[in-house]
């Protein structure tokens, strides 16, 4: 059976977000509250500080309009002018693409090609990895998980973050932040069902993760904690029925 949002809208501080972005307008933001994938465009959204309008979507509903936007019926997709594209790290590059002005990626070619680099490490090995951690059930499974997780965390932190994550080193939020941000904003999760915690990956990493939580674009985008820890519980009982969690299941991951 379809897993049921609940609540079906963002709260908190997100829903504030949300009411501030509920005009009518060009760019037309189709997202869910819940997501992580979402977050990251969302994220994008509020430090570019371009006007959009916000729609929640339920992915399970599958609507017919929606699947014409995505066929795959997935969140996060972008309307601009009447023109639809989706998955989160094509949403990065287009938005970037669209308003230069605003841009978070960094202009130096080989810059550049390093934070695509860093992100597709975060996209390919860190989120599977968290996923395979919260939906493992037997203990020795969970051991497995929180080390294969800590390894993927560090890895990148040690390799990318050096050049991927301007904003780590004290100067300018990037794409790295945007793309690994939402995940960190869960952590509070990880720690109350599965005993995770960021200095376990190191000080420095912990101490990005404080600063992160801190940036309004992540607070504006967060929603309560409770309302998460409602979404949260059927992976970490491995019965939630989202495309993410059914691939991990099968051990596989989503192209």
């Amino acid at each position: 059976m379809p897993d049921k949002i609940d609540p079906p809208h963002a709260t908190g501080a997100a829903e504030q977000t949300v009411q501030k972005h509920s005009s009518p307008h060009d760019l037309v933001f189709h997202a869910g509250w819940f997501c992580p994938f979402v977050q990251r465009v969302w994220i994008a959204l509020e430090e570019k500080g371009i006007p959009y309008e916000y729609k929640e979507v339920n992915p399970y509903k599958k609507e017919p309009h929606f699947l014409k936007i995505n066929p795959k019926g997935l969140v996060p997709a972008l309307e601009h002018d009447n023109k639809a594209l989706y998955e989160s790290l094509v949403l990065l590059e287009y938005l970037d693409d669209a308003f230069p002005d605003s841009a978070i990626r960094p202009r130096n070619p080989h810059e550049l090609g390093l934070v695509r680099l860093a992100c597709q490490q975060i996209s390919n090995v860190v989120v599977p990895a968290f996923y395979r951690y919260v939906q493992a059930q037997e203990a020795d499974k969970q051991k497995e998980g929180h080390e294969a997780f800590v390894k993927a965390l560090r890895e990148v932190h040690e390799q990318w973050f050096v050049v991927g994550s301007e904003w780590a080193r004290g100067d300018k939020f990037g794409w790295v932040d945007c793309v690994l941000g939402p995940w960190v904003a869960r952590f509070t999760l990880l720690e109350k069902h599965r005993g995770f915690k960021p200095e376990d990956v190191g000080p420095e990493f912990k101490a990005w993760c404080d600063k992160l939580l801190d940036r309004p674009s992540v607070k504006a985008t967060s929603s309560l904690p409770e309302n998460y820890e409602n979404v949260y519980r059927r992976y970490f009982e491995n019965t939630a029925e989202s495309e993410v969690a059914k691939a991990t299941r099968k051990g596989e991951w989503l192209k």
